[in-house]
């Protein structure tokens, strides 16, 4: 890209931000722990549904500090909902190390911020650029969209050479006047006018400049990428509850649902008057007769869940295995569950039972963290 059509763009795309920029709470702030927290919330997640959990999470640990001191299953269960849960994870780990070795204060560059834990070259050009107004290109999927297009690039703009050819026009914006308000108009460009379909080329401040548009290209421009198959994993969930609680089993901390809360999982569908018995009898725990109440498919971005719901109903054991929990049905969004564990209750209660949670809930008039079509945990 010439330094004089990279100017060009730059001013126009700053223009129209000025101009049409939506008003979200972590604008406006140069503040790198703010920014920082926003741009982890918003990765493959919609801004809408980031919104009332940025407010509770900066409500809450409003500091790197504040974050760094708070216990690990406290955030997860903010986190609750948000799903990609190793965000959580590595957001944590990257408070303490900015804390423990950087004094609190976070590197003012790209390249100090990507030493640490889940900075990738999006995240760290993103807080460079917004909090620090470092002229650094953050390059997600609206920016990717919006550049394949001004310079008509063919083929698979995702990886390889395509995205290389990405990054370099992206970094040929960044140098200028206001680059974090240039980095933020590129991706406010690309989420709401250079979409993915149906673009609005009449209302794009850089129409007059777009390639794939001269050429007639925008709709095929960037190529689509083939979606690869999701593997169906086949689980049994089997949900103990007794006097108000539900026996949850925390995930190992690696893997699917890492350290969150959920239900007793088993591999496969198993029956209930069969293999289930004998699997749960491994764990020590004896079920009683269990009883099926219904299917959920849950589905992840590499895989789909297809989960067989089973109800037990023998008494409660008196020795919980190691890694075992009872949890309060009207308490919920202070344990760090996964969506699916609201799924799966769901599945597993009968009509009065979600009326009696439903009551609880508005009584104690918590503010709902996870989701799922569990009463309450919506």
């Amino acid at each position: 890209m010439s330094p004089d059509r990279a100017a060009s763009i730059r001013a126009a795309i700053l223009d129209w931000y000025r101009a049409n920029a939506r008003e979200l709470p972590w604008r406006g702030t140069r503040d790198p722990y703010a920014v920082w927290i926003s741009e982890v919330m918003c990765q493959q997640t919609r801004v809408d549904t980031v919104l009332p959990y940025y407010a509770r999470f900066m409500a809450r640990w409003p500091t790197v500090e504040a974050l760094a001191a708070a216990d690990d299953d406290d955030v997860r269960a903010a986190w609750s909902g948000l799903g990609y849960y190793r965000r959580a994870q590595l957001m944590l780990k990257a408070a303490r190390e900015v804390v423990s070795q950087h004094q609190g204060r976070f590197p003012d560059d790209a390249d100090g911020l990507l030493a640490l834990p889940g900075f990738g070259r999006y995240t760290a050009g993103a807080v460079a650029a917004f909090a620090f107004d470092r002229p650094r290109a953050a390059v997600d999927g609206n920016v990717t969209r919006l550049v394949a297009r001004l310079e008509a690039l063919e083929g698979d703009v995702m990886q390889g050479s395509g995205a290389q050819a990405v990054w370099r026009a992206a970094e040929a914006l960044a140098p200028g006047a206001s680059p974090g308000d240039v980095a933020q108009g590129l991706i406010e460009v690309g989420a709401l006018v250079c979409t993915a379909r149906n673009p609005r080329c009449g209302a794009c401040p850089v129409a007059e400049a777009c390639k794939a548009r001269a050429q007639g290209a925008v709709e095929r421009i960037p190529a689509p990428r083939k979606r690869a198959t999701k593997k169906a994993v086949a689980l049994t969930a089997v949900l103990w509850l007794d006097g108000g609680r539900v026996l949850l089993s925390r995930q190992p901390e690696a893997g699917l649902f890492a350290s969150l809360w959920c239900p007793i999982f088993l591999e496969g569908h198993l029956e209930p008057d069969g293999a289930a018995d004998e699997a749960l009898r491994a764990h020590r725990l004896d079920p009683g007769p269990l009883t099926s109440t219904g299917q959920v498919r849950h589905v992840l971005t590499h895989r789909t869940l297809e989960i067989h719901v089973l109800r037990a109903s023998n008494k409660a054991p008196r020795r919980l295995p190691e890694g075992m929990a009872w949890a309060p049905l009207d308490a919920l969004t202070e344990w760090a569950i996964p969506s699916v564990t609201a799924r799966c209750l769901d599945a597993a209660l009968d009509r009065a039972e979600r009326a009696k949670i439903r009551l609880t809930r508005r009584e104690t008039r918590r503010t709902p963290a996870a989701q799922g079509s569990l009463p309450g945990l919506e």
